[in-house]
């Protein structure tokens, strides 16, 4: 027996096949699309490539579905011929593990995910959500590599700064680590490490082992800046996904707050402060390639990116540094910059992304969060201070503060439109359809079967036959509705 699929379905797969379909209860099926959505919802995945591969899931399970996401829960609505179903899952976007969302894509987008027993598909994706983050050996080398390409970038002049630069890196690494064993608090993390960060940097300037620019301080700061769920709400509200988007941003500006308080309370226990409206130095085009490829395999591990897919964000990274540099080089500003260099990651990566079937999140944002203003927001931040503490601040203090705060302000606006915008105009011309769709003309049809019209069952010529599978779906729903425990659900039969 087969179910009528949704009206945006691809016409030649017009009909879906669930082996025993009528024995799989409308909850189960629905459990297991919204399992598989909230592993891609809560570690990072784009709300756009969420909701769109719930619904390709539940189609081929026999399902139109519509999922709303939010900040803390996800709800699925879903019904067949017969029945609706109602769940919700809680969790929040606070994660970015994309081991988890390419091997959760990688189950949905398999051909065979249709036909897989329910039970051991939800089992398969119990595992996944549960798959272990990046080593802390291999964390805390990630966190010390990044932290010395970011200074590289940055004009980093002095190997005793450089190596100062690693260790704090490699130190706030395994704090965060050990903290993680003790609070599941995300704030309390960066906000650790950025002190631990302004300390060492303050400690560096009273031996006169960091510049003006304080790179010791600042650099294993930046490594933390949530890059990805910037531009994860910054994607939502262009998509009108206004509350989902606004609570992103509002998360990841929590992030960078407490990430600067840190810095400017570790710097400032020993009465050291952070220069605002400090000129930025040039570096050599090699070095600034050669470091943004460092620093893009460095947030890779932070993210858990699969190895597979290591070499498109290293590659396209180096890249769009490369342009950036050039851009900078012509004369342009640092927004312009990063405009030009954004934009040729999204045109480049949209198609790369939908033809390897590798989640858009993991390789883009990877590429371009070396390039997010960490060091203007913690300026601004330090500015701020100084002019809250300081009654007869003069008008460069002003000026060099505003600078600063919308210098961050034009960059972030410029990456995520860089990022997003050839993402939407590819996707929306080029068609969602995966590789699987194209290749294949009936998408899980295993054996020939009949349509399943609204309003009769015509695959059975056996009125008994027919009648047994709409007792068996009474059942189910009667079951639901009186005495199992059902927290978060709701089941009615649509008429």
């Amino acid at each position: 027996m087969s179910q009528p699929l949704p009206k945006n379905a691809d016409a030649r797969s017009k009909y879906s096949t669930v082996d025993k379909a009528a024995d799989i209860s409308i909850r189960n099926r629905s459990e297991l699309v919204l399992a598989c959505a909230q592993v891609l919802h809560t570690n990072g995945q784009s709300t756009h490539e969420t909701v769109q591969a719930a619904e390709r899931l539940g189609s081929e399970l026999g399902l139109r579905v519509m999922v709303i996401p939010r900040w803390e829960a996800l709800e699925l609505r879903a019904h067949d011929s017969i029945d609706t179903q109602i769940s919700f899952k809680p969790g929040s976007p606070t994660s970015v593990n994309m081991d988890r969302v390419a091997s959760a894509m990688t189950t949905i987008e398999n051909p065979d995910a249709g036909r897989l027993a329910i039970d051991a598909a939800l089992e398969n994706i119990k595992v996944i959500a549960h798959a272990p983050p990046a080593s802390t050996w291999l964390f805390t080398l990630a966190a010390a590599a990044g932290a010395a390409a970011m200074a590289a970038i940055f004009g980093v002049r002095h190997l005793k700064a450089e190596v100062l630069i690693v260790l704090s890196a490699a130190a706030g690494a395994v704090l965060r680590r050990t903290l993680a064993r003790y609070s599941a608090n995300t704030l309390l993390q960066p906000f650790c490490a950025a002190v631990l960060a302004g300390m060492i940097g303050a400690l560096a300037v009273r031996y006169n082992l960091s510049s003006s620019l304080r790179l010791v301080a600042v650099c294993p700061c930046m490594i933390l800046v949530p890059g990805p769920h910037v531009l994860n709400g910054a994607m939502d509200l262009i998509a009108a996904r206004i509350n989902l988007g606004a609570s992103r941003l509002v998360y990841a500006g929590l992030i960078i707050l407490a990430i600067s308080v840190g810095l400017l309370l570790g710097m400032g226990l020993l009465s050291v402060g952070l220069p605002v409206g400090e000129p930025g130095r040039v570096v050599s085009l090699w070095l600034d390639v050669i470091a943004a490829g460092v620093a893009v395999a460095a947030f890779s591990v932070f993210f858990s990116i699969p190895l597979r897919m290591l070499g498109w964000p290293v590659a396209i990274g180096m890249l769009a540094h490369a342009l950036r540099w050039g851009s900078l080089k012509a004369g342009t500003g640092i927004a312009t910059g990063a405009l030009v260099a954004c934009l040729s990651v999204g045109l480049i990566l949209t198609p790369v992304a939908r033809r390897w079937r590798m989640p858009f999140a993991a390789i883009g944002f990877a590429s371009v969060v070396s390039m997010m203003p960490g060091l203007f927001l913690f300026r601004t931040a330090s500015g701020l201070v100084q002019l809250t503490n300081n009654s007869n601040a003069n008008f460069d203090l002003l000026r060099a503060t505003i600078a600063d705060a919308m210098s961050a302000i034009t960059v972030i606006l410029a990456m995520s439109f860089g990022v997003v915008a050839p993402k939407i105009i590819i996707d929306r011309f080029g068609g969602s359809a995966t590789p699987r769709d194209r290749d294949s003309p009936v998408s899980l049809i295993s054996a020939p079967s009949c349509a399943l019209p609204a309003t009769a069952m015509q695959c059975s010529g056996s009125s008994a036959g027919k009648s047994a599978v709409r007792n068996k779906q009474d059942s189910q729903s009667r079951l639901d509705n009186s005495g199992e425990p059902n927290s978060g659900i709701a089941t009615g039969r649509r008429t």
